[in-house]
C-alpha cells in the first residue's frame, strides 16, 4: 500500500506559478507510475502530468503542456508538480496519484491509469483573472 500527502496548494492571480509537493510513503516496488490529476466541479477529472517510473519519461495533458512540470526526488521520496503561467481554467482540486499500470492483451506493455490508483487527500488550487 501506498500514501500519498499533498502539500503546496493555494490561491494565485492569473499567470503566477505554484508548485505541489507530494511526499510519498509504502510499498512503491510494485507502482508503474506517479503524477497528478485534477477535478473542478462539474467537471471529469483530468490527468495532467504522469511519470513513467520504469524509464522516467514524463507525459502531459495538452491544456497544461509547455506550462507545467513533473519531477521527483528519490532520496526525498517526494513528487513536484511546478506550475507556470497559470489560468483561472487551472482553478481544481489537484491529487497526487500512483498506479500499478494495467497491462495491455497481448503485449508486454502497461498503460498509466492515476484516477484508478492510489491518490492523496487533494490540495486545492485556485486562479483569479
Amino acid at each position: 500500500q501506498v500514501q500519498l500527502v499533498e502539500s503546496g496548494g493555494g490561491s494565485v492571480e492569473a499567470g503566477g506559478s505554484l508548485r505541489l509537493s507530494c511526499e510519498v510513503s509504502g510499498d512503491i516496488s510494485r507502482l508503474y507510475c506517479m503524477g497528478w490529476f485534477r477535478q473542478a466541479p462539474g467537471l471529469e477529472r483530468e490527468s495532467v502530468a504522469e511519470i513513467l517510473l520504469p524509464d522516467g519519461n514524463s507525459h502531459y495533458a495538452d491544456s497544461v503542456k509547455g506550462r507545467f512540470t513533473v519531477s521527483q526526488d528519490k532520496d526525498k521520496n517526494t513528487l513536484y508538480l511546478d506550475m507556470n503561467s497559470l489560468k483561472p481554467e487551472d482553478s481544481a482540486i489537484y491529487y497526487c496519484a500512483a498506479d500499478r499500470g494495467w497491462e495491455i492483451a497481448g503485449t508486454p506493455r502497461k498503460i498509466c491509469k492515476l484516477e484508478y490508483g492510489s491518490r492523496g487527500q487533494g490540495t486545492q488550487v485556485t486562479v483569479s483573472s
